[in-house]
């Protein structure tokens, strides 16, 4: 019999470290159990935690993460792996899943025992991300459905429940567009940098060409011609070299037998030759340091975008824009502003929670050894003393995997109540948000002077070369970041108040910028909402560019972001129709408007039903 203080759980938790030492191939490998996310670090693996109570849901997990960590540890090569890897985000995420559904799908062809096992985990993360409960691509990952198509094409296996619905959603996509290139699947399976090239091949074919880098096999067949250059040019200076020693003794014996003056005439000659040589030892071409790599585009969206000069350019938080004593001064200001408002957006923000709560399925974990006393349970512990005390634990939401950005512009034509709006409905936004569990990230977007900045006098310094692009300095904003608490950041939408902040609006690369932050995010689900009075305008850049030049650039990123699908975009116009733009849009015609429009779209954002959310963005039919 085991001792009372002994905990059930160690002998499954030894039988699991050494089979999955075994599968791993790794006798030196260290298997540990922690609360923290599972994954391997050198030569530590951590695995679920399993608690005393053995939950049939924490084994299945356990031996699944186990056997899906092992299989990659044993199968996968981190420098073949490097080599492919593509730079950009939404390449990597492809290039990641299918990597990983690789391993898996090796390990199953060998084990087949670790298939079954490994379902769980992907059951598992389905339900904890809500799989099953999407309805359209648009929520919908496209690196986890690649990587599911992968899976299920090596191994032939049904998916779990809500894995299944993701690659439904996008299977008609990927086989339409990469269907050709998957039928070598099975003959590359096994060879890592063979299937590197293919899911390369793939990650092109869905759309995503631009973010893939050089190609790393043309790079090595360059490397190998300039070994091969550089080792005919050392075996040259090798044979020459030998020449040379060779007469050196020749002319070393005919000095001794000829006359002083005729050796000397021979040192001299022997002099010149060295010279010459020396001349001809100069360091080759492949040793010239390299050119320094070319600058990256200023736009992903499009390439034909360029900046005059970005030397100027500004991201900046909000608080080193001004004193604290000014911005509480300013936010001040803002509040009495809004008194008016005050009782009206009080009400759009409990709305907006009560809509937003009730569509979360809270669920609680009940009889566990840590988390919130079950105090429904406490009559056990009454009637028998030795039973011991129960805990409970509220199981993950959709909505806590969930990132908002709302990008203001903070243009002069917003100046007066427009702007003042806009701060305060970013701050109910941020505060509502947060009581549900969504991170929210605040950001606005101007230039730093009117009408061209120290760019546009570069420019005029140059003899105003023609078509030089944007011509003004940018000032991009960061007034609340998604990890910031509202109320450390609540000072900083004063700033909005702070005479001649609010200049031009260049919003394309504003869009652009706030995506990539966004994409940059951990968050499964990524929002992100923009709020504009207008088209963008800089009268610098207009007055030497095609008339289009801005609004052009702007549709692109929007087409980009749309296009790539990894962020959820959504604008509002403030009496200016944005839904020309934006195929999620809607226009308001007054400023005091923007509360309520703003509530009511991210109400919808969560609601389950499609058609609700068709027709709030005025959608012929639901994605």
């Amino acid at each position: 019999m085991s001792k009372p203080n002994d905990n059930p759980a160690d002998p499954f938790k030894k039988a699991l470290a050494e089979a999955t030492k075994v599968m791993a191939d790794d006798a030196e490998l260290n298997v540990t159990y922690t609360v923290d996310p599972s994954g391997v670090s050198g030569e530590t693996m951590r695995l679920p935690q399993v608690t005393r109570r053995m939950a049939r849901e924490e084994v299945l997990l356990a031996r699944g993460v186990a056997d899906a960590l092992a299989l990659r540890h044993r199968y996968h090569d981190d420098a073949t792996h490097k080599r492919y890897a593509p730079p950009g985000e939404m390449a990597r995420a492809l290039y990641e899943a299918m990597e990983t559904a690789r391993c898996e799908a090796v390990g199953a062809r060998h084990m087949p025992g670790t298939a079954s096992n490994i379902d769980h985990k992907i059951a598992e993360q389905a339900a904890r991300r809500g799989y099953a409960n999407m309805t359209s691509t648009d929520e919908a990952p496209l690196a986890e459905a690649a990587g599911y198509f992968v899976r299920q094409l090596a191994t032939g296996r049904a998916l779990p429940r809500g894995a299944d619905n993701v690659l439904n959603l996008w299977r008609g996509f990927i086989e339409g567009e990469a269907g050709s290139t998957f039928a070598g699947l099975d003959d590359a399976l096994a060879d890592q940098a063979a299937f590197a090239r293919l899911a390369r091949q793939v990650i092109d074919d869905l759309g995503y060409g631009d973010q893939l880098g050089d190609d790393p096999d043309l790079e090595s067949d360059e490397e190998d011609e300039q070994a091969e250059t550089e080792e005919d040019e050392s075996q040259d200076d090798n044979q020459s070299q030998s020449e040379d020693e060779d007469n050196s003794e020749a002319e070393s014996q005919s000095e001794q037998e000829e006359q002083h003056d005729d050796g000397a005439a021979q040192v001299s000659m022997d002099e010149m030759a060295d010279d010459e040589m020396g001349d001809e030892a100069q360091l080759p071409e492949a040793d010239a340091p390299p050119e320094p790599p070319a600058p990256p585009p200023p736009s992903d969206a499009d390439p034909n975008y360029t900046v005059y000069d970005n030397a100027h350019d500004e991201e900046i938080k909000a608080e080193d824009l001004a004193e604290p004593a000014e911005l509480e001064r300013l936010r001040s200001y803002l509040d009495q502003q809004l008194e008016p408002l005050k009782g009206a957006v009080s009400r759009l923000a409990n709305k907006l929670q009560r809509r937003l709560q009730a569509q979360q399925n809270r669920s609680w974990e009940f009889d566990l050894e840590e988390g919130i006393l079950d105090a429904g349970r406490l009559a056990r512990v009454v009637a028998n003393p030795t039973t011991p005390l129960s805990f409970k634990i509220e199981k993950d939401t959709e909505f806590r995997d969930t990132v908002v950005t709302l990008l203001l512009d903070n243009s002069g034509s917003m100046r007066g109540r427009p702007i003042s709006i806009a701060a305060i409905t970013a701050d109910v936004l941020a505060r509502t948000l947060e009581r549900v569990d969504v991170k929210v990230e605040i950001l606005g977007f101007t230039t730093r002077a009117w009408k061209g900045g120290l760019a546009r006098e570069k420019w005029l310094a140059d003899n105003r070369p023609q078509s030089p692009g944007r011509l003004n300095d940018l000032r991009h904003i960061i007034y609340k970041s998604a990890d910031a608490p509202m109320r450390r950041t609540r000072a900083n939408l004063g700033l909005m108040m702070k005479e001649g902040l609010l200049k031009e609006n260049i919003d394309g690369e504003a869009l652009e910028w706030a995506h990539r932050r966004l994409v940059a995010r951990p968050e499964a689900r990524k929002i992100l909402m923009v709020i504009s009075d207008g088209a963008p305008v800089d009268d610098s850049t207009l007055s030497v560019n095609p008339a289009n030049f801005l609004e052009k650039h702007l549709r692109d990123v929007i087409a980009m972001v749309e296009r790539r699908r990894q962020v959820e975009l959504l604008a509002i116009g403030i009496g200016h129709d944005v839904t020309r733009y934006y195929e999620r849009a809607v226009t308001i015609t007054d400023a005091d408007q923007l509360a309520g429009a703003v509530t009511e779209q991210l109400a919808v954002l969560f609601d389950p039903d499609p058609r609700a959310r068709a027709r709030v963005f005025g959608m012929a039919r639901a994605s």
